[in-house]
């Protein structure tokens, strides 16, 4: 459920009309609902209480704006991190530090150094390589760092190949089949705490048995582990539930299932659980407003040429994404269209053949389900400036990211002085 809702033939970001918002902001604009991020909030931490105190981190990567990160910060969300401006964004946000869970695979001496003096409450290790150099940072600094492993079970979690991160030849994680070794050499570094196991196969996951497999691995691991006298206090079972983009597409599982799956593979675990959603918490609670350019003629179908562009919603043309496509006053009428942008790229392509709501020059269009992965993924490609964005909260709005201005991107550049 997302709260953008046709009222009167207009389309609604809780109770502010979009055009609105277009008129006071311009376009492309994203535009995201907080009842929405409030609400899902609440239903994943629901569907998973009977897990005990489970921490609920929200992936940073997936929106990072502030606004987000404190509303959700408000509901008692920490942050899942995978880098040290990441880490740095949920500490603005006032995100606790012991709320805060700092994985990926490249984490350098300087990151480790600056979030251990800031606290948190886990490294989530990639390697015996990066546990060594974590204990020598640590050890430098003379404090104790918190890690887990992250491990690799090796599971097909059956979703896009540039999301899959749980396959053997993932860059992720230790295979769990040497996850025991791995354990023995970071019990002998100096300064480091070993406490914890954590496992993420993929995003956008719309089947609960790549999970369940996954699971079920860690949770023999994890007895493994205190057979050989480690204590686990936590298990890292990641993200990674899909969200509905196509409305012709059967729903992904929800996280009433997903909770009831992990309440009863892990029920004799005895761990503190760390999830880290992300997609799913903000992918529906965001949409990219758009004004139609022009409709131009094509062989085919008509192009619908929008000021929206690839390089303010890349998932498009990076992962061939669907994002549902509406006029936000609809007319009636419906069409088949090439919906494009302006960026010069054939990839600059939002949809091929669609069929959508009709509309002409000057009408405005939402991106749907466009939350997540999206503001945080633009660029300025062909010197377009970065979109700016606005939080709706009932009947109020405000801008939570300008726009750039073009002339403070141009200013970034420095002429050498033999060009001056």
């Amino acid at each position: 459920m997302d709260h953008f809702t046709l009222r009167d033939g207009v389309l609604h970001c809780e109770d502010v009309p979009l055009p609105a918002i277009a008129a006071a902001v311009g376009t492309p604009v994203y535009v995201y609902s907080s009842a929405t991020m409030v609400r899902h909030a609440h239903v994943f931490s629901q569907a998973l209480a009977s897990t005990g105190d489970p921490l609920i981190a929200f992936a940073v990567k997936a929106n990072p704006n502030g606004a987000v990160l404190a509303t959700l910060a408000r509901e008692g969300l920490g942050a899942d991190v995978v880098s040290i401006g990441e880490y740095r964004r949920a500490i603005a946000a006032g995100i606790p530090p012991e709320r805060i869970v700092f994985s990926g695979v490249g984490k350098t001496a300087d990151e480790m150094a600056t979030a251990l003096k800031g606290g948190l409450l886990q490294f989530n290790l990639e390697s015996v390589v990066e546990a060594e150099m974590m204990s020598g940072v640590a050890t430098d600094l003379g404090l104790t760092a918190p890690v887990a492993f992250r491990v690799n079970p090796d599971v097909d979690a059956r979703t896009h190949k540039k999301i899959s991160t749980g396959g053997a030849l993932s860059k992720f994680g230790v295979p769990i089949s040497d996850a025991r070794e791995a354990y023995a050499a970071a019990r002998a570094l100096p300064n480091l705490a070993v406490q914890g196991v954590a496992v993420h196969i993929g995003s956008q996951l719309t089947d609960l048995a790549p999970l369940d497999a996954a699971f079920e691995k860690v949770g023999a691991l994890i007895h493994e582990l205190r057979e050989d006298g480690h204590v686990i206090r936590f298990a890292d079972l990641g993200g990674g539930l899909g969200v509905p983009y196509d409305r012709d597409v059967p729903l992904p599982p929800g996280p009433e299932e997903y909770g009831a799956m992990v309440t009863r593979i892990t029920a004799d675990w005895d761990v503190r659980l760390i999830f880290e959603p992300g997609r799913l918490i903000v992918a529906n609670a965001g949409v990219l407003l758009s004004e139609v350019v022009r409709v131009k003629p094509g062989v085919g179908d008509p192009f619908v040429v929008v000021d929206a562009a690839m390089n303010d919603l890349m998932r498009p043309s990076l992962y061939d994404a669907y994002h549902a496509i509406d006029p936000v006053t609809p007319h009636g009428g419906k069409m088949k269209a090439n919906v494009v942008g302006p960026v010069c790229e054939s990839g600059d392509t939002f949809a091929t053949g669609r069929r959508m709501g009709a509309v002409e020059a000057g009408d405005l269009v939402v991106f749907r389900t466009a939350g997540a992965y999206a503001a945080t993924m633009a660029s300025t490609y062909n010197s377009r400036p970065l979109t700016p964005e606005v939080m709706v909260a009932g009947d109020k709005f405000s801008v939570i990211r300008e726009r750039q201005d073009i002339a403070v991107l141009i200013a970034a550049d420095k002429l050498p002085e033999w060009l001056r």
